[in-house]
C-alpha cells in the first residue's frame, strides 16, 4: 500500500464555483497508482467543495444564486465581526461539505462524464484557498 500527500492552491475573485479537477487528476496521475482513494480535503471554514457538473456553466450560477438566496446576506446574524459575507458563508459550508472521497480505478479518478471537482468559494472578496489530497493506494 502506498500514500502520498499533496497540497494544492486555487486562488479566488470572489463567491463562485472554481473547477480543480485538472490539477487534482494531474497530481493522481503523477503517483502512478492503479487502484486507491482519494480524500480532498478543504481547510476553510468559509469554503467548500462540490462534485458537480463541468459542462454547463449555468448549473454553477443556479448553485451560487441558490445558496444565496438560502443564507443571504445581512440576515438576522448575530455572527457577524468579519462583514455581512461571513456567516452566510459559514452556513453555506455547513450545508455542502470540506471534504470529498473519490475512488481511484484503472489509474484514473472515477468520476462521471460530467462531474467535476469544485471549490465553492463563499466569500466576496479574493481568497488563497489550501485544499490537501490525500491519496492511498497501490
Amino acid at each position: 500500500m502506498k500514500q502520498a500527500v499533496h497540497k494544492v492552491e486555487v486562488a479566488t475573485r470572489g463567491q463562485g464555483l472554481y473547477e480543480m479537477t485538472s490539477q487534482v487528476a494531474q497530481w493522481v496521475r503523477q503517483q502512478e497508482m492503479e487502484t486507491g482513494l482519494l480524500t480532498v480535503f478543504c481547510r476553510h471554514t468559509s469554503a467548500s467543495l462540490l462534485i458537480q457538473e463541468n459542462a454547463d456553466p449555468t448549473v454553477r450560477v443556479d448553485l451560487k444564486n441558490y445558496f444565496s438566496r438560502i443564507a443571504p446576506e445581512n440576515g438576522p446574524y448575530q455572527h457577524d465581526s468579519e462583514g455581512p459575507d461571513d456567516m452566510p458563508a459559514h452556513l453555506k459550508t455547513a450545508l455542502t461539505s470540506v471534504q470529498l472521497s473519490i475512488p481511484l480505478v484503472g489509474g484514473r479518478l472515477a468520476l462521471g462524464t460530467w462531474q467535476g471537482i469544485y471549490l465553492f468559494e463563499h466569500r466576496d472578496r479574493p481568497h488563497r484557498r489550501e485544499i490537501v489530497l490525500h491519496l492511498i493506494g497501490e
